[in-house]
């Protein structure tokens, strides 16, 4: 029987497609479609180190799943490789048809071998003399002795070479001769990846650090001869399982534990230079007992998420350009951010807006005499916080401070709890990890009495992303400021269920594993009521990710009814558009220069539409086994402009694509370039002119 649904992590796949494509828009700047290979690169790394390691852990034995067979995981991680290699011979396909010659048109040459021009011989020979040379440390390979360790993620030389008077065949030179090999790890922390070499005429030059030594590797070891050098690494299994049901202190001492134990984790993928000749490859692979389900082939330069850092040495290529962040003129230095939220809901949408309204909030609670409490929830904290900051600030000043971390967080975890004993040195109140759960919930709460004690218009903040002012200049995201009491009492009942309070009663704010399934069902009850009645149903929902297979289904119930359904979903979409259970369903994807992060949903309601934002994917981790915070939008003048921030998304033909029934990239123009509907680019003008320009 076909499902009905697409599987996951070839969803995602899909996605970070997606991604790499937009390294072929040329009328975007040159190195931020370099960035975009980088982040593809990052992204297909880190999706190998926890889904991949996942499956293969099951289809190994090593460990069980209930939702998943060996058989299963095993087919499954073939159709991953299988796609990825796909994808592989369009990256490099992109890099050396597009990027590549894009650099030599701006007069950038990039090296992509040992082989330079002879007036760059002697400077290459000097600087691997001097600068690469005292750090390397070459490893000999061997089947029969102890297994060199090969660190995750490392860039290493596979170095095979013969001794100096073996002779071997005539006619065939090393025929018969006894091959040694070598392992070599770059020296990344001594010398960047891309060398500067210099300029010659109007041109400028880069050249990958493996190149340099592999055009002197025969410097290296004297008395032999090389034969060939090829680029490997290794990825491990990131994931580390903590106990859902210990308590915090054990908590906290499983994560200071496990982290430490991520880099030495189970080999999940050995990548290596697909030129590497068979017999080479089959002595690494018995050498280092890599299982052959583990080789995945790459190009000959690996790590390409490296190319973040590359070099630009000619100042007349245009650098990446991003909208500026703009500060509301209501909302300077010199405004009460409290009074003008006592008089009306205010929504920010980063990184449009400035994040430093939501810092400004924050400090003025600080010096705020009428605060008596600021409660906020961590998820992943940036390094040198001001928000931290503000929050110790606010604890030495005499305020009561409760902040909830959750130390759960992947690849966070370290930097969560040395966060939150320094806030916890500071007098804050530390509540951590809740047993079997994950928040995920991005809420602030501040608190405000009289002198006589009575209390006095608090102020709520529900966003969509992190408390974090790096991610803030990167990811699209929205908040809302709110003074309304119910929403404040809300977000205060939650905080008390952090701290242990049973049974909360939530009035307007949306709890996921308290009544976010229920109310959400009823929405779609209602739009299926409605077109029913023959009346119009309509349902946008804008998220990063649709996998639960239960709200999927309310989804295709909806469409069969006749209800009107666009979803932007980001990333993984498990929903399978244009088929007959769901021919009323468009799925838009929008990739471009921030990551769209936002999780916004539309209910028709008749028309008088009911808009939603917060923390949660339609994902079942989500919505089953985390604690996520959804607010209505109540405000009319918001909810329009929420509405018409999905107006522009949904009219976007530069940057959004249609997912189709087969999980392919559809662009909804046959010239996509030539379209002026920039969904990110509008919206910044938008929110500075107030006026919606396009129509949906």
């Amino acid at each position: 029987m076909e499902s009905r649904y697409f599987k996951r992590d070839i969803s995602w796949l899909s996605f970070n497609y997606r991604v790499l494509l937009e390294a072929e828009d040329d009328t975007l700047p040159l190195y931020e479609r370099i960035n975009f290979i980088s982040i593809y690169s990052s992204n297909l790394e880190e999706f190998y180190k926890i889904r991949v390691a996942d499956h293969k852990a099951i289809a190994t034995g090593a460990a069980h799943s209930d939702e998943e067979s060996v058989q299963s995981a095993m087919q499954l991680v073939s159709e991953i490789n299988e796609e990825v290699n796909r994808q592989l011979e369009e990256r490099i396909r992109i890099y050396e048809q597009k990027i590549l010659p894009a650099l030599r048109q701006q007069h950038i040459i990039f090296y992509q071998s040992r082989n330079v021009e002879p007036f760059h011989k002697e400077f290459l020979r000097s600087f691997f003399r001097e600068e690469i040379f005292p750090y390397l440390s070459p490893v000999p390979v061997s089947k029969d002795k102890v297994i060199s360790f090969l660190r995750d993620n490392r860039l290493y030389l596979a170095i095979r070479l013969y001794p100096k008077g073996d002779k071997g065949t005539e006619g065939q030179a090393n025929k018969g001769r006894t091959p040694q090999y070598f392992v070599m790890k770059l020296p990344y922390s001594k010398v960047p990846r891309f060398i500067e070499l210099p300029k010659h005429g109007k041109n400028y030059y880069l050249m990958f650090i493996e190149d340099i030594i592999k055009a002197n590797i025969d410097t290296i070891f004297p008395g032999y001869d090389v034969d060939s050098s090829y680029c490997i690494k290794i990825s491990r299994d990131a994931d580390i399982l903590i106990d859902e049901s210990a308590n915090t202190s054990e908590i906290i001492e499983q994560v200071k534990s496990k982290v430490k134990k991520r880099k030495i984790g189970a080999v999940c993928r050995f990548v290596y230079d697909r030129a590497m000749p068979d017999d080479f490859l089959d002595f690494l692979v018995d050498a280092f007992r890599i299982n052959r389900q583990e080789l995945v082939p790459g190009d000959k330069h690996l790590n390409m998420e490296d190319l973040r850092h590359l070099p630009n040495p000619n100042n007349a290529v245009r650098p990446i350009r991003k909208p500026q962040p703009m500060k509301l003129t209501c909302l300077d230095e010199r405004e009460s951010i409290f009074r003008y939220v006592e008089k009306k809901d205010l929504l920010l949408h980063y990184p449009y807006h400035s994040f430093e309204h939501f810092i400004h909030f924050l400090y003025e609670a600080v010096h705020e005499p009428t605060v008596r409490e600021i409660m906020v929830t961590q998820y992943r904290v940036a390094e040198n916080s001001a928000v931290i900051n503000t929050l110790i600030a606010a604890a030495q000043n005499g305020k009561k401070v409760t902040v909830f971390v959750e130390l759960k967080a992947r690849f966070d975890e370290e930097n969560n709890l040395a966060t939150a004993e320094m806030m916890k040195a500071a007098g804050i109140n530390i509540l951590f990890s809740l047993p079997g759960l994950k928040v995920h919930a991005k809420v602030a709460l501040v608190l405000r009495r009289d002198r006589q004690g009575h209390k006095l218009p608090s102020y709520a903040y529900i966003s969509t992303g992190n408390f974090n002012e790096k991610t803030a200049t990167l990811y699209a995201d929205s908040g809302l400021f709110t003074c309304n009491p119910i929403l404040v009492n809300d977000l205060h009942n939650l905080f008390r269920t952090f701290q242990g309070k049973e049974n909360p009663v939530f009035h307007r704010l949306l709890v996921a594993r308290f009544n976010l399934i229920p109310e959400l069902n009823r929405l779609i009850d209602h739009e299926i009521e409605l077109a029913k009645s023959g009346k119009q149903g309509r349902i946008i929902l804008k998220m990063n990710a649709l996998q639960d297979p239960a709200m999927i289904d309310r989804l295709y119930e909806a469409s069969q009814t006749g209800v009107r359904i666009d979803l932007i979903v980001r990333g993984i979409c498990c929903l399978i558009p244009g088929r007959k259970y769901s021919r009323n369903i468009r799925v838009t994807r929008i990739v471009d220069t921030f990551l769209e992060h936002a999780r916004v949903w539309y209910f028709g309601n008749g028309g008088k539409p009911k808009l939603f934002l917060g923390s949660p994917d339609w994902m079942r981790r989500n919505l089953y086994r985390r604690i996520e915070a959804v607010t209505p939008i109540l405000d009319p003048d918001l909810k329009r402009e929420l509405s018409d921030m999905l107006s522009i998304q949904l009219s976007d033909k530069r940057k959004a694509c249609f997912v189709d029934d087969h999980l392919r990239n559809r662009w909804k123009s046959a010239r996509p370039q030539k379209e002026k509907v920039r969904a990110q680019y509008t919206f910044y003008e938008y929110l500075k002119s107030g006026e919606l320009k396009v129509e949906s």
